[in-house]
């Protein structure tokens, strides 16, 4: 293994944690557009909401989290690997790939989550128009 290896990871790293970013701002906007919404129309039929909305938070910022993990570990292979340390890089680049492997799990359960919230909308739209 040569420090080429580790640097393979740099990439896709950088575009899921523009994707996680996306989907915080996605979360924190619908947060706050329902908190307009409760504030305006004195609504507060919405806890299933809050509570999935937080809990797709949480799960954002752990994924942010072990993203930003990931590619600090790399990083740190990395320097192993080019003070010729290839043993311990190995191992740390292990513990990266680990990092990554938890943050893409937290991923699709939050993507999960988000679908079932969106199905739950499309069922009360439903019920709506069938009335």
């Amino acid at each position: 293994m040569d420090i080429s290896t580790p640097a393979l990871l740099f990439p896709a790293v950088s575009l899921l944690l523009l994707a996680y970013t996306n989907r915080f701002l996605a979360v924190a906007s619908l947060i706050r557009l329902l908190s307009n919404q409760i504030r305006t129309e004195d609504d507060c039929e919405v806890n299933a909401q809050i509570s999935n909305l937080r809990r797709r938070l949480e799960l954002t910022k752990w994924m942010q989290f072990f993203g930003v993990v990931s590619i600090l570990l790399c990083t740190v292979s990395m320097f192993w690997l080019f003070i010729e340390y290839v043993e311990i890089g190995k191992k740390v680049f292990g513990l990266s790939l680990g990092a990554m492997c938890i943050s893409l799990l937290l991923s699709l359960w939050e993507v999960y989550i988000s679908t079932t919230a969106l199905n739950m909308e499309l069922r009360d739209l439903d019920n709506k128009c069938k009335k």
